[in-house]
């Protein structure tokens, strides 16, 4: 599950996304990579405890449902499936980006079908297959960043041959630290954010592991190294070894620190490996996806058609579905290249943020619940409770109001807030014409059940 948690985060989002960070930032990239960081690792353990506590396959939805009742089970369900609906739409026209340099006589749009169509089938085998292609992605993912900051990080120290050591001073010259100002340090922390999405996958894996309370309490309690070792480390040696107004925001700036170097060869492997993490997150997004469906299906919150899986255990028509917004992004970047991707970057950044400041939320509520009803349960706790809880919340809170008034990032929040007024609206209708929606969560039978945590009778 570790690997299936670096798979799902480390894509376009870090080894592509950095350069619109570090344009936006400058060297002060580097705070808004450690502040999205913090909130993200301190929301992953506020979710590890109710993971562990109430061990659930529908990740937060279920605990969602549990703290306020089935129409939010429903709303940040749906929410969380467009979310990497979207997201199988963004690693598809990024990795037709990088196809399109090896074969520039290709249109995009027909680049990014060919990615999208490539991966369903692979997601189409089985869980099996899944699982080993994306830790063996996952290991190449790993084995790179390491290399990387090994070679980058003896170049901008001088230690490297034909390096003038001179790498350092690039976090002060050219404008200062911040050159673009501190509101534009936060600004990038939305972008941040879209790098950060899919350590949350691991709840999601859990449901379908052997032993999944250990398993989701040792990679929540090793995600901050992670965070430290890929993100914050790699965008230091990239603003050590590139002067940021040299960045080009279209352009993978891990490729760009390898051609100054001057590696023979490491630029193009970089770029390969490059293309290897978005398939990665495509990869996972799909399976996260489907398997978000499926659990919808199981609370009678979306056709029960979807529920359908083959005789390997696959939910085909879930992940059909799940490739939808892909299709619709290749026919955009045929109409529209070169905008398709950062809207769809900034769009998934804002849905995390509110998907963040739900298992926030559901924490203060669960958390609560559980240590006056049942504390034995509580093997993985959240620090200083309620009260960093409550300091996570406040700081997602400013980056959301951040969104709204810096007018580059106002568009893809109010697209996103509008995905969660469509499943609210949805909700409504299934509530007056659907089945009665139900608070029921994924019982194991090794655990005692959920019915002393569920919601308080009196509760609205």
């Amino acid at each position: 599950m570790a690997l299936i948690a670096i798979g799902g985060s480390v894509g376009a989002g870090l080894f592509i996304g950095s350069g619109s960070v570090i344009r936006m930032a400058g060297p002060a990239a580097v705070v808004s990579y450690v502040l999205a960081g913090a909130l993200v690792f301190l929301t992953l353990r506020a979710l590890g405890e109710m993971v562990v506590a109430v061990p659930a396959g529908g990740s937060f939805s279920d605990y969602a449902r549990l703290a306020f009742g089935p129409w939010a089970g429903f709303t940040i369900g749906w929410v969380y499936w467009w979310m990497y609906a979207v997201l199988v739409a963004a690693e598809s026209v990024a990795g037709a980006a990088i196809l399109g340099r090896w074969a520039p006589g290709v249109p995009g749009w027909a680049l990014a079908l060919l990615v999208l169509l490539s991966m369903t089938v692979a997601n189409l085998v089985s869980v099996r297959f899944f699982a080993e292609t994306e830790s063996f992605f996952s290991l190449v993912k790993v084995a790179t960043i390491v290399a990387f900051l090994l070679v980058g990080g003896l170049w901008a120290l001088g230690l490297w041959s034909g390096s003038d050591g001179e790498g350092v001073s690039n976090l002060w010259e050219h404008g200062g630290f911040a050159p673009q100002g501190w509101v534009a340090v936060l600004a990038a922390t939305v972008v941040v954010l879209f790098a950060f999405g899919g350590v949350e996958i691991i709840t999601v894996a859990a449901g379908e592991s052997a032993e999944p309370e250990r398993g989701v309490a040792s990679a929540v309690t090793n995600v901050l190294w992670r965070i430290g070792l890929f993100y914050v480390a790699s965008i230091v040696v990239v603003v050590m070894v590139l002067p940021w107004n040299t960045v080009d925001p279209e352009l993978s700036p891990f490729v760009a620190v390898m051609e100054r170097v001057g590696v023979p060869g490491a630029a193009l492997i970089m770029e390969v490996v490059v293309f290897v993490a978005v398939l990665s997150v495509l990869n996972a997004a799909m399976y996260t996806s489907s398997r978000m469906l499926f659990t919808l299906t199981r609370q009678g919150d979306a056709p029960r058609v979807l529920r359908g899986v083959n005789r390997r255990g696959v939910p085909v028509r879930a992940i059909l579905l799940g490739t939808v917004v892909g299709y619709a992004a290749a026919v955009a970047d045929y109409l529209w290249p070169g905008r398709v991707f950062p809207f769809l970057v900034a769009s998934i950044g804002a849905i995390l943020l509110i998907l963040f400041l739900t298992i926030c939320a559901s924490q203060l509520v669960l958390g609560a619940r559980v240590r006056r009803r049942e504390p034995e349960r509580l093997s993985l706790r959240m620090w200083a409770f309620p009260y960093l809880t409550w300091v996570v919340l406040a700081g997602l809170v400013t980056i959301f109001v951040a969104m709204v008034v810096i007018p580059d990032q106002r568009q893809a929040l109010w697209a996103s807030v509008g995905s969660v007024a469509v499943a609210l609206v949805a909700y409504a209708f299934r509530r007056r014409w659907g089945s009665r929606p139900s608070d029921r969560v994924l019982e194991l039978p090794d655990r005692p059940g959920a019915e002393g945590l569920r919601r308080d009778p009196a509760a609205p």
